[in-house]
């Protein structure tokens, strides 16, 4: 066999074994190939090994995982004519394999055209306020008008995020200016309220304070008052068992030492006469005993 027919042998194996090779296909299982037989489609299949007849079927792969689109930042006019930039991401993954080839040819493109044109009807129905507070509002509405749309797609719109919203530099500003006074403004409370705390604790103090030493004072009074009660109790008691002997010798001893004084002028208390009588009686009798 001369060289020509061997290399053409060997040309027309390897062309036979691309063939081969190409009408094979190993999907795997977050795979599906959609089959075209002849531009019309056939089926669905996979996961596994596909068969594709040579020259007649045309497999299209389709992803079922979960994908994301990366919106880059559009600028939208608010209800208050405040132009405001914001980016977001689209999350989606596949359902209907064979309807996001045949519905749509670039999903990609048609989503993010539809949530650029959501986007800026929502933002224009709110005022940049909102905007900035209402993200998960946002969010929601562009999932719900995009899941609406894509669904004929046979595709699933599972989320929306908006990664960063961007109002005017003149607005950052006054946001900036706004955000220092809301926190001298809770500094200067708090300080306040401290103060008053620290005030109304001192006072607290100061009235416990008072009314333990009214109380200490109180008690000391009662105590002395006892005190004093039951001395003058115990002088009383002791008084009562004096015979008139002995209370005439404690008013002479208390006159000589009132007459020891350089005072010129003595006083007798009345009580001394009533206690004199018993000792002019005593006289008396001595008296008359002797004549």
């Amino acid at each position: 066999m001369d060289p020509v027919t061997l290399f053409l042998i060997f040309i027309a194996l390897l062309v036979f074994a691309s063939v081969i090779a190409s009408s094979v296909r190993v999907v795997p299982e977050y795979q599906r190939i959609v089959v075209l037989r002849l531009g019309r489609v056939v089926k669905v299949a996979g996961p596994g090994i596909v068969l594709l007849i040579p020259f007649i079927d045309k497999g299209v792969v389709v992803d079922l995982r979960e994908q994301y689109i990366e919106v880059t930042k559009q600028t939208c006019i608010t209800k208050d004519n405040a132009p405001v930039d914001i980016d977001f991401l689209i999350y989606f993954r596949v359902i209907d394999p064979k309807k996001s080839v045949v519905e749509v040819s670039d999903f990609r493109g048609a989503a993010i055209g539809i949530a650029t044109t959501t986007l800026r009807a929502v933002v224009g129905d709110i005022d940049l306020d909102q905007v900035l507070a209402k993200r998960e509002y946002i969010n929601e509405v562009l999932r719900e008008k995009l899941d609406e749309v894509t669904a004929r797609w046979g595709v699933k719109v599972t989320a929306v995020e908006i990664r960063e919203i961007i109002p005017p530099r003149e607005v950052q500003e006054a946001m900036i200016k706004q955000m220092s006074a809301e926190r001298n403004r809770r500094a200067m409370v708090t300080e306040a309220e401290g103060k008053r705390e620290a005030a109304v604790r001192v006072a607290q103090g100061e009235k416990e304070a008072l009314i333990l030493k009214a109380e200490g004072e109180k008690q000391a009074a009662i105590l002395r008052a006892e005190g004093q009660a039951l001395a003058l109790r115990y002088v009383d008691e002791e008084a009562r068992k004096l015979d008139p002997k002995t209370m005439l010798l404690q008013y002479l001893t208390a006159l000589q030492s009132i007459a020891s004084s350089p005072s010129t002028k003595i006083v007798l208390p009345m009580e001394l006469f009533r206690l004199l009588s018993p000792l002019k009686e005593f006289v008396d009798e001595y008296l008359q005993k002797k004549e």
